[in-house]
Order: structure tokens, then C-alpha cells, then sequence
């Protein structure tokens, strides 16, 4: 009989307040996508998060070691202010598979805690993401592999929206349930920043 596994990723999360903006956003995105709209799986508001550190199916077991982790990262870091502008894709705005919002502001504190994670998280073996930390808030994944054309107009004109600014005063450990309806993610943990 497999192990018992929970599905765990570190993040942190915007306030409703600044999710309703993105969600505005979102939808002028949509509209003015035009019909490449429907070739999208858009992430529901609620959703909406950076990821810290992906760590896949944790046995049971080593949930209570990882959560230690991430409440002694938060204790060595400060709360951050960061702020949702700029709008592209992944791999590249003219075929995005990803289309996201970017983030500005304490953007190297947030990639310092990031880093902070991978170095606690490595020993219980959870190795950081061999790319580069990239900080975004996922908007939508392209149901094509190869990436949906036709939307550099559209993230363009999402880009130009006024900044939205929030602090950060937590890390979220979430727990990821997966459905044909899509994710649901549940916070099983907070770390407060600063302890």
C-alpha cells in the first residue's frame, strides 16, 4: 500500500481586496483576447498566488518537519510590500502557454526568502527549482501545449493597468487538492514574516 502523500507548496497570497483588482484585470484580459479567451484555463480568483516553492507529494510524515521550516523562514524575514503591473506570457508574449501579471517592489526580499526556503527545504528533501525565481501571479494556462497565439495585444493593454499594491506579512503553506473541476487550494499552515 503507497503512502499517505499531501500535495504542498509554499506561496504568498494577496488580500481579497487586491485579488478583486487582479480579477478586473483578468477580465479586460479576456475581453480583449477576443476568441483566444475560450483556448484558456483561467485560474479562479481565489486562487491567485506567488509560489515560493513547489514541493510535490510530501509523505505525511515530514509535514510537521516542513512546516517548521517555513515558520523559522518567516521568523528570519520582514513583512514586504510588493505591487501587481505588467502583464505577459511564458515562454514569450506572442505564444504564452502561462499568462501572468508581473510584480515590483520588494521583488530581491522576496526572491531572498525564496532562496531561504530552498536552503531549509533541501535537507528534508525538497530540492529548489533548478530555474531562476521568477515572482508572478498566474492568470491563465493555455489549454495547447504549444502556447496560444494572438494575445500580445491583449497582455499588452492588461500591462498598462495602474499598479495595485500589498504587503506581504505572511508565507502560506497550501495544501493542493486536484478535481476535473479544477484546484482547490487549502491553507494548511501560516508563517508569519518577522516571526
Amino acid at each position: 500500500m503507497p503512502a499517505a502523500t499531501r500535495r504542498l507548496f509554499v506561496a504568498v497570497a494577496p488580500p481579497e481586496a487586491v485579488r478583486r483588482r487582479i480579477s478586473s484585470i483578468a477580465d479586460r484580459l479576456r475581453t480583449a483576447a477576443g476568441p483566444a479567451a475560450a483556448q484558456l484555463r483561467w485560474v479562479a480568483p481565489e486562487n491567485v498566488h506567488v509560489t515560493l516553492q513547489f514541493l510535490g507529494a510530501v509523505p505525511v510524515e515530514r509535514v510537521e518537519a516542513v512546516e517548521s521550516a517555513v515558520r523559522a523562514v518567516g521568523a528570519g524575514g520582514r513583512p514586504l510590500g510588493l505591487e501587481v503591473g505588467g502583464a505577459g506570457g511564458f515562454p514569450s508574449s506572442r505564444r504564452p502557454r502561462d499568462v501572468w501579471l508581473g510584480l515590483g517592489g520588494d521583488v530581491p526580499a522576496l526572491a531572498g526568502i525564496a532562496a531561504e526556503l530552498g536552503r531549509r527545504l533541501a535537507p528534508l528533501g525538497f530540492p529548489p527549482d533548478d530555474r531562476a525565481f521568477s515572482p508572478h501571479l498566474t492568470l491563465a494556462r493555455a489549454r495547447d501545449p504549444r502556447g496560444i497565439p494572438g494575445l500580445a495585444g491583449a497582455l499588452a493593454e492588461a500591462g498598462a493597468s495602474e499598479p495595485v499594491a500589498w504587503r506581504v506579512s505572511e508565507l502560506l503553506l497550501h495544501e493542493s487538492h486536484l478535481s476535473p473541476r479544477g484546484p482547490r487550494y487549502e491553507v494548511i499552515s501560516r508563517a508569519p514574516l518577522g516571526g
